[in-house]
């Protein structure tokens, strides 16, 4: 569609003020792009308008919106500016293809206590160290759901890397969320701070539990879906903007349809399988070991590899 010059703002558009522009961007839709893609029904219960006024809202957004097409050697070439962070294990590193990408959402799901959170750690301080030794010499958005953030895991970490562990524990942006409300918030209104600090991580620790408690039930289902399929739209977004790593945890169920073999099963279902970009499947061993397997990847087998959880961190 050719584009309307003179729409740039929510407030050019029809039956949009700037009362209703500002309850938007409070509720995350803060561009004329976000408003194209909505159905009028959706736009007219997060803004209150009617849905005459929604629908003409919609149209507008759209005319005002273009699509930009890149050639495969476009994107080809780039993806090399993509960055990646160690995960500490070189096993890992390889079995993923390097590390932990930017512009991409890496998620690890597996029991209680198979090192997801451990990993987290690992990856907020390692994002820190400069590109020739694995990092992204960036900062960190940690959103900690489950209360499991511990700034002494940082501590010692950073000691294993030879960095200040004052320093790198200040490099790292907690975010302490109680409900999904919080949770989404602090990803909706995070633009700012990733520029502003240098985040070149974002991590969720972990994406699911408090949507798994708050929404209970086959009748919140259906919401609790939607809401989760935006919340990991978001995140990819930025990911994509600020060209920057997202590392979700997630939680896992037992499935008892599977009779034979491994019932664990991720929460979120196919909104979740499909939104993430690597998914590795994590499982405790003997001591002090982890086997991690390589569930999804766009460009690696499916494989598996030992690391260890050590007081200085995730090694071989």
């Amino acid at each position: 569609m050719p584009k309307d010059k003179g729409v740039k703002e929510l407030e050019d558009l029809p039956g949009i003020g700037e009362a209703t522009a500002e309850k938007l961007r409070t509720g995350g839709v803060d561009s004329i792009d976000k408003i194209a893609v909505m159905s009028p029904y959706e736009l007219s219960e997060l803004s209150g308008i009617n849905p005459e006024a929604a629908k003409k809202a919609v149209q507008a957004a759209q005319e005002a919106t273009t699509v930009t097409y890149e050639t495969g050697d476009q994107i080809l070439s780039r993806r090399k500016d993509i960055g990646k962070i160690t995960t500490g294990s070189k096993d890992l590193d390889s079995l993923i293809g390097g590390g932990i990408e930017t512009n991409a959402i890496t998620e690890t799901y597996g029991k209680f206590s198979s090192g997801k959170s451990q990993i987290g750690f690992q990856l907020a301080v390692a994002v820190q160290l400069p590109k020739e030794k694995g990092g992204l010499g960036g900062n960190v958005l940690f959103v900690d759901t489950e209360g499991t953030f511990r700034p002494e895991r940082i501590e010692s970490i950073a000691k294993a890397y030879d960095l200040d562990s004052e320093a790198a524990l200040a490099n790292i942006m907690v975010v302490r969320a109680t409900t999904t409300e919080q949770q989404i918030l602090s990803i909706d209104r995070s633009d700012k701070l990733i520029k502003e600090k240098n985040i070149k991580l974002i991590i969720m620790d972990s994406l699911t539990s408090l949507f798994r408690s708050e929404f209970v039930g086959r009748g919140a289902l259906a919401e609790r879906q939607q809401k989760l399929n935006q919340l990991i739209h978001r995140l990819q977004i930025l990911a994509d903007k600020y060209n920057l790593a997202v590392y979700i945890t997630n939680q896992v169920m037992d499935n008892p349809a599977i009779l034979f073999g491994d019932p664990t099963t991720p929460i979120g279902g196919n909104v979740l399988a499909h939104a993430a970009t690597t998914r590795l499947y994590l499982r405790k061993s003997k001591e002090d070991k982890r086997i991690v397997r390589l569930v999804d990847s766009p460009n690696m087998p499916e494989g598996e590899c030992v690391i260890k959880i050590t007081p200085n961190g995730v090694k071989d």
